[in-house]
């Protein structure tokens, strides 16, 4: 039986739900697809998880839903760690406004704070300048030291970490995946650029 407040909730959730993908995640990051995903997995688990809680189905089905869904998503396309982050969060806040609850209170404080989280750990300021980046280099390089210089100056920031993927002396060629420092100079033309 829908009370009025199963449909608090919902309408706590679709609140939640616009803000992380329209409030957070779009204007971050651009990808119009995960838009239409986030906001899809966040009402479909919405819906599933109150008529699972109305029709006095166990928790651990609820829970047991939140894994399967998770499976299949992260199975079927590639997404980055942000991106399942987002996607999680889409999820978690589904099913906490979803399942039956006397008090209105919790899943609104839980919502708020899946939000208040992705929104200060996503936010471009604190780890704005740290990029990661796959390098196919046009000459083998074995001496990691010599190897950080190299990346250093092709990217024109510090290294901060590397793992080599790939040394081929046949072909002379290094792949790598880097992680670095962007230079100041090289954060403020990106953002002139976009």
């Amino acid at each position: 039986m829908m009370t009025s407040s199963t449909f608090a909730l919902m309408a706590i959730d679709l609140v939640a739900a616009l803000v992380l993908v329209l409030g957070l995640y779009y204007p971050r990051h651009h990808r119009r697809d995960l838009v239409v995903a986030f906001l899809g997995v966040n009402v479909g688990v919405l819906a599933v998880s109150t008529v699972l809680g109305s029709a006095d189905v166990a928790l651990g089905l609820g829970l047991g839903l939140f894994g399967v869904l998770s499976i299949i998503r992260l199975r079927s396309s590639e997404i980055n760690q942000r991106e399942v982050a987002y996607y999680f969060a889409a999820l978690a806040i589904g099913l906490v406004c979803g399942l039956p609850q006397t008090e209105i209170w919790i899943p609104a404080l839980l919502s708020a704070l899946i939000l208040a989280v992705l929104g200060i750990a996503d936010h471009p300021a604190l780890f704005g300048r740290v990029r990661q980046q796959f390098v196919q280099l046009d000459r083998a390089i074995v001496d990691e030291d010599e190897l950080a210089r190299e990346l250093a100056e092709l990217l024109g920031g510090e290294v901060l970490s590397l793992t080599v993927q790939r040394v081929d002396l046949v072909n002379d060629t290094t792949a790598v995946d880097v992680r670095f420092r962007a230079s100041a100079v090289a954060t403020r033309h990106e953002r002139v650029s976009a």
